[in-house]
């Protein structure tokens, strides 16, 4: 093993003082080699993550109707506002000719200022931290339930299996520390397909289960108005809750234009992006469907919050511990998918501000045997791990898995993923205040607006509760 820094006779790597700025078109930032596979990969990595476990509860609360119709809804404004925020991958220069957008903050900047990049960035910051706590509990979840399900196959349905869920975001989080130091979204496509795959496989497996709960029951459980609650108030909570939840489950702007940014070109990356998306929102609003319908079905009033780790089901163990598995590959990957735009953003802004100093823009060489030199950057290790710290630390205050996944696609699903693509689409297509097309727009804008209000109001409600409990 030997362990060395660059030195002048050796290239220099410095971390990202290098990179073009926000308005150089270099391809020389890195080789561009996606596609609409390589995209639909990270797409559907971070979108069929922990929120799909919740959708069975979601579906229970709205009933028969209201929970499919909510996910079809979504679907639909998530294809659209997917297809607005692509547009805004290019900008159009009097010199250059087009300015690329590399992340979600660099084109608020080109298109809304510097006042609205503070805006988004709060919010930005807040969702993409929020998804990485979300993961962390989901992960633990999931670890505790292949725990439990061993347990209960030897002990009996009724032993005490109790196990601490601390010690198992402890253990997610240490493995997050190593994979955080993977350099960005350009070298994790290897990782996105894996977590991908993973996404199916516990789907289908609980499209599975629940399908044939189902067909042992010998009926569908459930109702129209969906799970009852002890008062009108209460059920209200419930459904925003539920609403909130699936709002979480669908939107994946934040992290949009950095996966369009590993995609080559000809063709055009906002035609490929736009394939992509609509593939992808296809693809897993199959799977959502499936397993928050037939979880609802095979369970009724009695479903669980989360399909997998609730114990509606207990055999064959075998299948739900690999299904748990599933989970927590996925969300290693997913976790990953999310955390990215957060460091790259961090380290950028270290560069910009530190340009002469050694320990945020020097590369170390490390030799393992048997494997390939590796370049550790010592500000890199130090910021990702803090970060992974903090966002266990947080998962281990606010374990609540329902009411955490409501909370942030409540919060984040307006301003991230409906205003700033509509905003940013109009600047991009000059649209004339109060043309048709741009009276369209705003009424699109408000209404999911009034919904996500509505969700957040229920979802902070929820979490208040169980913290009181």
């Amino acid at each position: 093993m030997g362990f060395w820094k660059e030195g002048d006779e050796a290239e220099s790597f410095p971390l990202v003082a290098n990179l073009p700025k926000l308005s150089d078109d270099s391809e020389a930032h890195s080789e561009r080699t996606g596609t609409v596979w390589s995209a639909c990969a990270h797409i559907i990595t971070a979108v069929i993550g922990s929120g799909v476990l919740s959708l069975a509860w979601s579906v229970g609360h709205l009933g028969w109707i209201g929970g499919p119709t909510v996910m079809f809804c979504f679907a639909g404004i998530t294809l659209v506002q997917s297809s607005l925020l692509a547009d805004c991958y290019r900008s159009p220069d009097p010199d250059k000719g087009h300015i690329r957008n590399r992340s979600y903050m660099d084109a608020v900047r080109l298109n809304l200022g510097e006042k609205s990049v503070w805006i988004c960035g709060v919010f930005q910051q807040l969702g993409l931290i929020g998804v990485g706590v979300a993961y962390t509990i989901t992960s633990s979840t999931s670890l505790r339930a292949i725990h439990r399900s061993n347990c209960y196959h030897k002990e009996g349905h009724n032993a005490p299996c109790s196990s601490e869920d601390s010690l198992f975001m402890l253990l997610f989080g240490f493995v997050q520390i190593f994979l955080s130091q993977i350099p960005d979204f350009h070298n994790m496509q290897w990782l996105s397909v894996v977590a991908a795959i993973m996404s199916f496989s516990y789907s289908f497996i609980g499209f599975g289960l629940g399908f044939a709960k189902v067909i042992g029951n010998g009926m569908i459980k459930g109702g129209i108005g969906g799970i009852p609650a002890p008062s009108t108030a209460q059920k209200v909570w419930r459904i925003s809750q539920a609403i909130g939840d699936i709002a979480f489950a669908y939107p994946y702007s934040v992290i949009l234009l950095e996966i369009q940014d590993t995609l080559k070109s000809p063709p055009s990356e906002n035609k490929t992006m736009k394939k992509a998306s609509m593939a992808s929102i296809i693809i897993t609003t199959f799977f959502y469907l499936c397993c928050g319908c037939f979880g609802y079905a095979a369970f009724g009033d009695d479903t669980p919050g989360n399909l997998l780790t609730g114990f509606g089901f207990y055999e064959p163990y075998w299948l739900i511990d690999f299904a748990n598995a599933c989970i927590i590959l996925h969300l290693l990957g997913g976790y990953q998918v999310f955390s990215q735009p957060i460091f790259a953003f961090v380290e950028r802004w270290l560069a910009k501000k530190f340009p002469s100093s050694r320990f945020v823009n020097d590369f170390y060489t490390i030799q393992l045997w048997f494997l390939p030199p590796y370049k550790i950057n010592l500000s890199r290790l130090f910021f990702r791990t803090l970060y992974v710290v903090s966002t266990t630390t947080l998962a281990i205050a606010f374990p609540y898995f329902n009411q955490v996944l409501a909370l942030l696609g409540s919060f984040n699903f307006w301003p991230l993923a409906i205003y700033f693509p509509v905003e940013m689409y109009c600047v991009q297509r000059n649209i004339t205040p109060w043309t048709s097309k741009w009276i369209l727009l705003q009424v699109f804008s408000v209404v999911c607006l009034l919904v996500s209000m509505f969700a957040l109001i229920g979802s902070i409600e929820g979490l208040f509760s169980e913290r009181l409990k």
